[in-house]
């Protein structure tokens, strides 16, 4: 048995501590808000953020980030990209040197575009540093589904660890190298599934939907390997794998405000009337700002900027990447 702390307390970080709980592990769960982490404590529930599914009864919560980073084997962080190099940040001084920092977050970090790796890097350099991604819903892990996914590291001994600690009879770990390229399937795959979102709330069909997620693939690796991606690993899990979930999955948040635009709804309506983050919206300026780094093309995210943050008519914009000049089928 490990000790294991869990930074977040979403619906992603509430499963994934749950897992580790039942596998025996001594599990310590942080959370943002004080209500969250009475009801845990008190009714082995959190209704705000993972509602009817009750909880290990050995999971306990904590609203104290520095003591449940404390003295553990390893520490899971769960936490929305844009906050997560300031959460780190606070709980630095008690990450000791060696610990195994496993980050389920799935995104890059606003305004300065880096991944989650690169942010650990600078603030908890003395962790051993894992990405966890691939195709999961956090409803159906908790329901024990089937579920695959990738523990990535540039460290190979630090992806088997994580690999061991994660892996049950319903949730399969495979290790891999590729940081980079795992880190950002993670995070692009939220574009294209935004604009898949759209293509459903349209009302269009399955050739639109199997156009986009194919050049939206192709998109995702142009851009994963100019920044030291290797191409196949946006063939597995983290890619492909994470790809076809989001974006055609009912449980995506991403989706959902893809359909919801798709049916006339502004993003600004749509935030102000949800609590949790698509973090597509983020991850479309993040690619494209990256894009403009390298010169490497990304019509459909560009395209999709256009809805989110100008106004742009879906039907438009589609019209648009139809009417582009002809070419070549290209992959990277």
């Amino acid at each position: 048995m490990s000790r294991v702390g869990v930074l977040g307390a979403g619906s992603w970080g509430t499963t994934l501590a749950d897992l580790l709980a039942r596998q025996g592990h001594e599990v310590a769960l942080w959370a943002y808000e004080p209500e969250v982490v009475e009801q845990i404590n008190r009714e082995r529930i959190n209704g705000v953020f993972l509602p009817g599914c009750a909880l290990a009864p050995t999971l306990t919560a904590d609203g104290d980030a520095g003591r449940v980073a404390a003295g553990r084997d390893l520490l899971l962080s769960a936490i929305p990209s844009h906050a997560w190099g300031r959460v780190m940040s606070g709980v630095a001084d008690a990450i000791a040197p060696g610990m195994l920092l496993v980050s389920a977050t799935k995104g890059l970090e606003t305004g300065t575009l880096r991944r989650m790796s690169e942010v650990a890097a600078e603030v908890v350099p003395q962790a051993r540093f894992v990405v966890l991604s691939g195709p999961s819903f956090a409803r159906e892990v908790y329901q024990r589904q089937p579920t695959a996914v990738v523990a990535a590291s540039a460290d190979p001994e630090a992806a088997r660890e994580a690999q061991a600690a994660f892996s049950s009879g319903h949730f399969r770990v495979y290790s891999h190298h590729d940081v980079p390229g795992v880190e950002l399937g993670g995070a692009l795959k939220n574009v294209i599934a935004i604009a898949a979102g759209i293509l459903e709330g349209l009302g269009l069909g399955h050739n639109p939907k199997a156009a986009l997620i194919t050049r939206g693939l192709a998109e995702m690796t142009r851009l994963g390997t100019a920044f030291g991606a290797e191409p196949r690993t946006f063939a597995g899990l983290a890619g492909l794998g994470d790809l076809v979930l989001t974006a055609t999955g009912d449980l995506s948040r991403n989706r959902s405000l893809g359909i919801a635009l798709g049916q006339g709804e502004s993003l600004a309506a749509y935030t102000a009337a949800h609590r949790t983050v698509a973090e597509g919206v983020n991850a479309t300026q993040a690619a494209l700002a990256l894009a403009a780094r390298t010169g490497v093309e990304l019509p459909i995210a560009a395209r999709l900027a256009d809805i989110l943050f100008e106004g742009k008519p879906p039907r438009q914009a589609i019209n648009e990447l139809m009417e582009r000049t002809l070419k070549a089928e290209q992959w990277t």
